[in-house]
């Protein structure tokens, strides 16, 4: 072509959690029974959405206005619910005009980074969740900018390493929390996200949360949302129901804006945001109608507590499969449904293997494996390739650290205790091979 066609930042949009699924894929057509670790979709780990909820959907499936257009920003009365919902925290105090709906938080985030400038970053926890990583990364056209979340301390955020490059980094105008966090199911107590608070209002920085697993807390785990405790500060949350109702198959998520008017340039990225979603007329109209209805039915707070605690009780198991395994560093977790497991210094090296009795699947192994792969990676595949596993390596999550990530959502307990049974051998076999 006369020109380059995309940017330098496209480089940085790889999602390995669906890039994997291109090499279990060819697997499968091996004859290969896959068990899929790699993404966070209850449904497909056999989740069954209750009937009570089938029938709300149904009932809206009957009415003529659930076929039409809605708000740009979103169905009206839905954003009136969630802003009451958000001010009855008794913290910042919103109203349906700061909330808007988009395709799924994916969309929400791409737009978020998209109307930044270049040289604007948002610095972010690693290991970092890919759909963020990679939009703030592209939207910048350089690596992200991440602070570091520590496996030697519950894999809680170094708070005097996003002091240090928020000071010295005057480019960085926002701080990224995930609570609770994607990939390590780790939680965050009040008193650090004030401090994560305090630092952005030194700064001068705004707050961008991604909430959607808030609601997702399990073994006594508590945490608060960012409006409880931001006070002055601006902030943008991201809410969803792929994870809660769980509905990912919706695509629904919403942005909500906290304290617009303290800030003139936070107010300009509200308003960009705003006018963004009004040309591309409204997002998927019938899951902003069944939130409330949903959300206030007599069952749901029962249904979510049965849920969380079922996954609490998966989280025992899984540590009681691998919390006690020579040569990795694992941390149980607390909150959203997955476990990120890393391995000690030193651990990996090149010449590891598992035993694959087919050599066609060996075959393909080795035109997967090359030497500039990193060592996590590596070890992900050969698990794939023996065992039939398909977990995501850590490194891919914007990480200097070797691991990978699995989930907890596998809901048929002989199922989940085979798969996690297999992946304790698999990780003893590589590391004493």
């Amino acid at each position: 072509m006369r020109q380059n066609l995309i940017s330098p930042g496209a480089t940085e949009l790889q999602y390995e959690i669906r890039e994997i699924v291109k090499k279990a894929e060819k697997l499968e057509k091996l004859g290969m029974k896959i068990f899929q670790e790699n993404i966070g979709d209850p449904i497909a780990k056999n989740h069954k959405m209750p009937q009570w909820i089938k029938d709300i959907l149904k009932g809206l499936m009957d009415q003529d206005e659930t076929y039409g257009y809605c708000h740009s920003k979103g169905v009206l009365e839905t954003r009136e619910y969630l802003a009451s919902k958000t001010n009855a925290r008794k913290g910042a105090q919103i109203t349906a005009e700061d909330i808007i709906f988009f395709n799924g938080l994916g969309d929400a985030i791409s737009k978020v980074y998209q109307f930044l400038l270049p040289t604007s970053r948002v610095i972010g926890p690693s290991p970092a969740y890919s759909t963020h990583s990679s939009a703030e990364a592209a939207h910048a056209n350089h690596q992200p900018v991440t602070y570091f979340l520590d496996p030697d301390n519950g894999w809680l955020p170094d708070l005097e390493d996003l002091y240090l490059k928020v000071k010295y980094n005057p480019n960085i105008v926002g701080i990224l929390i995930i609570n609770p966090d994607n990939p390590t199911g780790m939680v965050y107590p009040e008193d650090i996200l004030e401090r994560m608070i305090g630092i952005a209002r030194e700064f001068d920085l705004f707050i961008l949360a991604d909430e959607i697993y808030l609601n997702i807390l399990y073994n006594g785990a508590e945490t608060k949302s960012i409006a409880e405790l931001i006070g002055d500060v601006p902030a943008i949350s991201m809410k969803g129901i792929s994870k809660e109702i769980p509905w990912p198959g919706s695509r629904c998520g919403w942005t909500e804006f906290y304290n617009r008017d303290k800030d003139p340039a936070f107010s300009r990225l509200c308003k960009a945001l705003e006018d963004a979603k009004m040309i591309e007329v409204c997002s998927t109209k019938l899951p902003q109608m069944a939130i409330p209805m949903i959300m206030e039915h007599p069952n749901y707070k029962a249904y979510r507590k049965d849920v969380n605690q079922r996954i609490g009780e998966r989280s025992k198991i899984i540590s009681g499969l691998l919390s006690n395994i020579d040569g990795i560093r694992f941390n149980p977790t607390f909150g959203a449904f997955y476990n990120t497991i890393i391995f000690e210094d030193n651990v990996l090296n090149r010449n590891q293997k598992m035993k694959i009795k087919d050599e066609k699947v060996q075959s393909l192994l080795d035109s997967w494996i090359d030497e500039s792969m990193s060592l996590d990676k590596r070890f992900v595949y050969y698990l794939l390739a023996a065992k039939g596993i398909c977990v995501v390596p850590v490194s891919s999550f914007c990480s200097e650290l070797l691991g990978f990530r699995v989930t907890l959502l596998e809901e048929n307990e002989e199922t989940l205790r085979y798969i996690f049974k297999e992946i304790k051998e698999g990780i003893e076999e590589y590391l004493n091979s």
